[in-house]
């Protein structure tokens, strides 16, 4: 039996048998995992409650044929607790974890910067200091960036031309300039494009007196350009606060 020990946060859970879920984690040092907790839906099991969605645990597991086995959990910081009372931020976070999920994709490779990526927003929407939208568009376009999906927001996506483009082409990868203009493109204002630049950067003074309709305008292209990339469909966007 081959045991290592890593931390992680928990994704999602799923029902195994009768008393047992399918733990899928995004961990520090081994990527995405996923694992049994076996036991762990019976009342009296000794760390059921810690591998709930959101949850930063600390983690013993043995390696397995199929999946591993979850030996221990301790838990580091339950972001769940203040993030579930509200309905906004709820969301938010589920969108975040279904999107770590997808943008990693393959099992047992190491993702650092996405695992402290995810761990950095949960922990931003747990104290609640910066709108919930703002900080799931910041958490996909960084998530993008660092899996090498960054839109062109300053220069031209096809040519590379320097400036403030005023057509935004999904498919094309970002910003275009008038000349490189695809079929399909559109026009966002040029503050919703600032305030993309804003969140990639991290620039939340700027980011947080935004107006309501750039934000919204915002969340429309992040969320296209994301499942564009993805080629997935992010299922709980759709129920993300956007108004």
């Amino acid at each position: 039996m081959s045991l290592y020990r890593d931390e992680g946060v928990v994704l999602r859970n799923q029902k195994l048998g009768e008393a047992d879920r399918i733990i899928t984690l995004l961990t520090r040092r081994h990527g995405l995992v996923r694992a049994v907790g076996k036991g762990v839906r019976r009342t009296r099991s000794r760390f059921g409650a810690r591998l709930e969605p959101c949850t930063h645990v600390d983690l013993q597991l043995h390696s397995g044929r199929t999946l591993d086995v979850v030996t221990q959990a301790e838990t580091v910081r339950a972001y769940g607790e203040a993030i579930v009372t509200d309905y906004a931020r709820y969301t938010a976070a589920t969108a975040m974890l279904e999107t770590a999920e997808k943008v990693v994709a393959v099992e047992k490779d190491p993702a650092l910067r996405q695992f402290l990526l995810l761990l950095g927003a949960l922990r931003t929407l747990g104290e609640g200091t910066h709108d919930a939208r703002l900080v799931l568009d910041a958490y996909l376009l960084r998530s993008l960036a660092v899996a090498g999906y960054a839109p062109a927001l300053s220069e031209c996506a096809r040519c590379g031309g320097r400036g403030e483009h005023r057509s935004f082409a999904i498919h094309a990868g970002g910003t275009v300039c008038s000349v490189c203009r695809p079929h399909g493109s559109v026009h966002p204002s040029p503050d919703t494009i600032r305030l993309m630049s804003s969140l990639l950067g991290g620039d939340w003074t700027a980011a947080d007196t935004s107006d309501p309709q750039h934000r919204s305008e915002c969340s429309g292209l992040v969320a296209a350009y994301l499942q564009w990339h993805l080629e997935n469909g992010i299922r709980s966007l759709r129920h993300v606060e956007r108004s």
